[in-house]
């Protein structure tokens, strides 16, 4: 049997053994490093943020420079709870000179809707990295020739900025955005301008066309010999 003493200093040495496991259990939930969440308001952007749109918005209404490289892709895709889509990507190059570095626009189809993104990267991207502009319409309401070719306004703007949170703009049907009606304006003339000056009705066309399936080759039917 063992004594009181000896009994009070098993007892110590069991505390004082669990106790540096607790601290640094404690200490280990501190050092993890607290999750941040940016909650974008798209459809009622206050004065700063409307700030840099009207700022990235300027910087792509000036001339383009176009340089003569260009990569041009299209393919189809699968995904998960979607319909497959079709779609058209086009870069190009702008010139040393110019503040942005590549002018991308790409076209989705599906058989609901038809997506326009335009995207355009600084070269230097101090105040942001990319301004995209996007639209976009019901497939049952026009094939993809006349999207490129009717300047569909503009449904939402987004700017990205490297190290801060994002800042966007988007229609809201439910939202009184009579106060936003200049950004939208501004980003439908700059999407109709790219559609125009990169090509997407002329050199481009045929690869628009690819979307509906237009061009393909029929197979063609033997003639019945008489």
């Amino acid at each position: 049997m063992l004594k009181p003493a000896l009994i009070t200093a098993v007892f110590l040495l069991g505390a004082s053994a669990v106790q540096p496991q607790a601290q640094n259990a404690g200490s280990t939930q501190q050092k993890q490093p607290p999750i941040k969440v940016n909650v974008l308001n798209v459809c009622t952007p206050g004065s700063a943020d409307q700030a840099i749109l009207k700022t990235a918005l300027a910087k792509a209404k000036e001339r383009t420079m176009f340089a003569g490289d260009f990569e041009i892709a299209r393919g189809r895709a699968t995904l998960k709870d979607a319909p497959p889509s079709r779609y058209v990507r086009l870069r190009r190059d702008l010139q040393p000179q110019s503040p942005w570095e590549t002018a991308q626009y790409s076209m989705s189809r599906d058989p609901k809707s038809t997506i326009e993104t335009l995207v355009l990267r600084m070269r230097d991207p101090k105040e942001f990295h990319e301004l995209s502009i996007e639209d976009q319409v019901s497939s049952d309401a026009a094939s993809s020739t006349v999207v490129v070719s009717s300047d569909t306004p503009a449904s939402r703007i987004r700017v990205e900025r490297i190290g801060k949170s994002s800042v966007a703009l988007a229609q809201c049907p439910e939202v009184d955005q009579s106060a936003y009606r200049p950004l939208f304006a501004e980003a439908s003339d700059i999407m109709a301008r790219y559609r125009r000056e990169m090509g997407l009705r002329t050199e481009f066309r045929a690869d628009i066309n690819w979307l509906d399936g237009v061009g393909a080759q029929k197979p063609v039917k033997a003639q019945k010999r008489r």
